[in-house]
């Protein structure tokens, strides 16, 4: 079964069935049962009308009135019968109602016992009692009161019927209201399906109602995925534009060197190793490019101060003859949600600038505000105000920025900004250069090149 909303109603009403049959047994015995002990009390309170009804012959034993106060044991075939045998089982008195019908074989009990039994069509209540005559001479007997089960029958039909019509129409109205709840309750999960259709029709770009929040997650995860794979089309796009755009001037070059007649042989071959070495550069760069924006959107997060660590330890060998004083302060728990290649692309441009032109000094601070921070800071002559955004400019090709720090700077600002993050520079305290790099909560990350 494929349908969840099918799914739902199938166990909902197999629990409610399940429900119902329980409760329905329950009620059912539980009346039963307490139509028993009322119908017992009530034969057992016919038997204390005849015990009070005994009187005494003249020669002292035991005498039945013909005429009872319960007129149903006046009247024949009534359903309610009593009759009283003797210790050995003899008939000794039955009622009028009892005429004409067989007598129960019923067997004799103790003094002062009671017996409530179904038995023969009837509900039989004996109660076992001893009369002493004028003679003083002790004799058992066993009264009956026998009622036919017709009634109790016929009472307990009503009932279950009565009793099922009513559990089946509230099942029945439970499960059309269950059926409205669940149609409300996954009226999110269809809107998704009509949006994603909506996408596919090429009606829409993303989802765009406004969810639930237990769907929140999902739908973000997919107009990320999708804005994702846009990001990463359009970037494939560019790059190729550019790189077509690259490739000629060296490809113009070297043609209209060739079709010179006048350049020499060696010329020529240094011309062509020169201009082939630029467009493999070229082409290396644009791959590298796009490579960066094609990472995941759904990344595993990189703990940042263990690989801030590495790097430090392995610029402190590179630049250990400069002796410099390196602070740093890492948070453990401060993570980068995206690939790690990038991030030591990132740090490791950013960090070997600050030792390349770091004095005595370098200051390294990673920690969590809104997202993850990092600060780098030296001791160095620094940038002047005028050229940060420059050197910071995303795209900023290496023979396009200033010399020194801004290759570095270019490149880690490229790949911030396909993260969403920022990259800002500042001077800093000892006159130096202080970069600060902010890379937002994952999310609230955007998709990296859109």
């Amino acid at each position: 079964m494929s349908s969840i909303h099918l799914r739902l109603l199938l166990v909902a009403t197999l629990v409610l069935v399940g429900f119902v049959g329980v409760t329905g047994w329950a009620l059912e015995s539980a009346f039963r049962d307490a139509s028993k002990t009322a119908l017992q009390e009530k034969l057992q309170s016919y038997v204390y009308a005849l015990l009070a009804a005994a009187d005494v012959e003249a020669d002292g034993k035991m005498r039945l009135p013909e005429h009872l106060p319960e007129p149903r044991f006046s009247r024949p075939d009534s359903g309610l019968y009593a009759f009283v045998i003797t210790a050995e089982g003899k008939l000794f008195w039955r009622s009028r109602s009892s005429l004409g019908i067989k007598v129960l074989d019923v067997l004799p009990i103790a003094t002062g016992q009671t017996r409530f039994q179904r038995s023969d069509g009837v509900f039989l209540f004996s109660h076992g009692v001893e009369w002493e005559d004028d003679s003083g001479t002790n004799q058992a007997f066993t009264f009956n009161v026998a009622e036919q089960v017709q009634s109790f029958d016929q009472q307990f039909s009503r009932f279950r019927l009565s009793l099922w019509l009513w559990l089946g129409g509230l099942a029945l109205a439970l499960l059309l209201v269950q059926a409205i709840v669940l149609r409300w309750g996954l009226r999110p999960l269809r809107q998704v399906e009509t949006d994603l259709k909506a996408i596919h029709d090429g009606q829409a770009q993303r989802l765009r109602a406004v969810y639930p929040r237990e769907l929140q997650g999902l739908t973000s995860g997919l107009n990320a995925l999708m804005e994702h794979a846009g990001a990463v089309q359009e970037r494939y796009r560019n790059s190729l534009d550019n790189l077509v755009h690259s490739l000629k001037t060296p490809l113009a070059y070297l043609a209209s060197v060739l079709q010179d007649d006048s350049v020499a042989e060696e010329q020529l071959r240094a011309v062509a190793i020169e201009q082939l070495q630029r467009m493999d550069h070229i082409v290396q760069r644009q791959l590298r490019r796009a490579a960066v924006a094609a990472r995941t959107v759904l990344a595993s997060p990189v703990a940042v101060a263990a690989i801030t660590e590495r790097l430090l330890a392995t610029l402190e060998k590179i630049y250990a003859h400069k002796e410099l004083n390196v602070m740093r302060s890492l948070n453990p728990a401060a993570m980068f949600y995206g690939d790690e290649a990038d991030l030591m692309e990132v740090l490791g441009n950013l960090l070997e600038n600050a030792f390349k032109y770091a004095k005595t000094e370098v200051t390294v601070c990673v920690d969590i505000d809104d997202g993850l921070l990092v600060t780098i800071e030296d001791d160095g002559v620094g940038i002047p105000p005028e050229q940060w955004e420059t050197v910071l400019q995303r795209g900023k090709r290496a023979d396009e920025t200033v010399s020194g720090q801004g290759i570095g700077l270019a490149v880690a600002s490229e790949i911030v900004t396909l993260y969403g993050g920022v990259l800002e520079a500042m001077e800093a305290g000892e006159g130096g250069l202080k970069l600060c790099l902010h890379f937002p909560d994952e999310g609230s990350m955007p998709v990296p090149g859109a």
